[in-house]
């Protein structure tokens, strides 16, 4: 028995040729953290991989019996998935950890001892990466717009692996169903010790962290920590408002002067065509608002646990 144990959450999803490098490198980290006086308690969730992923854990709850190992009916999205790991943390600080090995597991050894030091918040920021290059373009334009609009002191080239104290785990666990867990951990205020890191090339598999599934996270962040989209609509509202009526009395001031109406249909629709494309425009953004206030209140699970091993 260890006084302090680390719990390590991995989320899975059709990661079945990264696994075996995976649990070498948890296996080398688990004998570094023995020197610390630390234990390891590694919580693996199966998102409903449809590869060999759910057999390739069991093979390795086999080999180290104190693995948990928890099975989702289906696939229900990473930062679900995530958090219904969280669920079985035990340990006295936590982490959570990608199964692709882009994110190096040894890294979590430095951020323990920054923790045992009296850091409650070690956050690894990505100073560089190998990643190809419209993710790079994407990546870089995302965390412009989150610096922007919703956290300016965000690291700018934003984080995944992280390690927290058990005293954050509440906080995470009771959070929004559609929460980003790593823009909430860093909402949640705790002074962040950082740690600058070259995030490694995918070398296996496929990337599933799809265009669909980014503009999604886009919007969970953006929707659910700031309310720069909806003050931007009551601005844009209100100054087209403004240049509306502004065009009207000089339609009116004209039509008395002149006499005569402005002949200008081609303006009229145009004006037209733009003021409803507005309206449809912040009509949307008005419904996502809504729509994550109904998620939140409909009483549906998060995730459907199936099994755990």
């Amino acid at each position: 028995m260890h006084p302090k144990t680390l719990s390590i959450v991995v989320p899975v999803y059709f990661n079945a040729g990264s696994l075996p490098a995976l649990f070498d490198e948890l296996l080398k980290l688990e004998a570094q953290l023995d020197t610390l006086a630390v234990g390891l308690e590694l919580i693996f969730v199966d998102d409903g991989s449809k590869d060999e992923s759910l057999a390739t854990l069991l093979a390795f709850k086999a080999r180290r019996p104190a693995t948990k190992v928890v099975k989702l009916t289906r696939n229900f999205g990473a930062e679900h998935c995530l958090k219904t790991g969280f669920r079985f943390v035990t340990g006295d600080c936590f982490s959570d950890l990608a199964a692709d090995l882009q994110d190096p597991p040894a890294l979590l050894l430095e951020a323990v001892k920054r923790w045992l030091a009296g850091a409650k918040f070690v956050i690894f920021e990505r100073v560089s990466r190998d990643d190809p290059l419209m993710s790079k373009v994407s990546s870089k334009i995302y965390y412009k717009l989150l610096r922007t609009m919703v956290m300016k002191d965000y690291p700018k080239g934003g984080f995944d692996l992280c390690l927290m104290d058990k005293a954050m785990l509440a906080p995470m666990l009771n959070s929004a169903k559609n929460s980003y867990p790593a823009l909430l951990a860093y909402w949640l205020g705790y002074q962040p010790e950082v740690i600058p890191y070259h995030r490694q090339p995918r070398s296996h598999g496929k990337s599933r962290w799809t265009l669909a599934k980014k503009i999604k996270a886009f919007l969970d962040v953006m929707l659910g920590f700031s309310v720069t989209p909806i003050r931007t609509i009551s601005i844009t509202g209100l100054l087209v408002s403004i240049l509306s009526f502004a065009y009207g009395m000089h339609i009116v001031i004209y039509a008395l002067i002149e006499g005569t109406p402005v002949a200008g249909f081609p303006t009229i629709v145009t004006l037209i065509t733009f003021l409803l494309g507005l309206i449809i425009l912040m009509l949307g953004v008005i419904g996502e608002y809504l729509w994550r206030i109904f998620d939140e209140t409909n009483l549906r699970p998060e995730t459907v646990i199936e099994t755990v091993y």
